[in-house]
């Protein structure tokens, strides 16, 4: 039985994406897909969502990438260009689970320290959670098995009783690897008939 919903919070519940901001930066996509393929890459984002600061990981990137340090420095300096807005279908879901008061519901997810107060100040729903597990603060990320499981025993959750859901279908794998259910989310509407499946809604 499900006592407890754990969302992700990028591209499920908040439309976060660096080409928000780089679309003002660069005049076509060509480029962009050059720079955050190249440059300011996903792995190199995810060593800040696993505790590396911002400062160490901008001077890194324009120690080897001189030319581009304009638009290196803007990654975090201009950062909160890059959160188009609360992904509205999705936090309605959470409104509706929230206001059922059959479930407890937490977040993990995959964020910096530093830049994650930004969004606590931009979005009130991240204030509804019953707990909030960021991997920045924790030096742990998606998808260790050990992130999960500091969430898990900090909040006294069983695996077999907790949905998780994510965008990401390798955190999603990682996490049915530990027992708990997942929804791989792909829209609003999608996770709308998944939760139903699981008599959620």
């Amino acid at each position: 039985m499900i006592k407890a919903i754990i969302f992700d919070l990028g591209a499920v519940l908040i439309d976060w994406h660096p080409k928000h901001l780089y679309k003002k930066i660069f005049s076509n996509e060509a480029d962009i897909d050059y720079f955050l393929e190249n440059v300011c890459t996903s792995a190199w984002n995810e060593e800040q969502d696993g505790g590396r600061s911002l400062k160490e990981a901008t001077e890194l990137l324009v120690a080897e990438f001189p030319h581009q340090e304009e638009n290196i420095r803007a990654y975090y300096g201009r950062w909160e260009e890059m959160l188009a807005g609360a992904i509205d279908g999705t936090v309605e879901i959470f409104k509706r689970l929230k206001d059922s008061g059959n479930y407890k519901i937490y977040a993990l997810s995959n964020w910096s320290a530093e830049t994650y107060p930004i969004a606590v100040k931009r979005f009130e729903f991240l204030n509804w959670f019953d707990g909030v597990v960021v991997s920045g603060a924790e030096k742990l990320r998606k998808p260790f098995p050990e992130f999960y499981q500091l969430l898990l025993d900090r909040y006294n959750l069983k695996a077999e009783e907790a949905l998780f859901i994510d965008d990401n279908l390798r955190n999603v794998e990682a996490a049915r690897s530990l027992g708990i259910e997942s929804i791989h989310f792909q829209s609003p509407e999608q996770l709308e008939m998944d939760l139903k499946q699981y008599s959620v809604l």
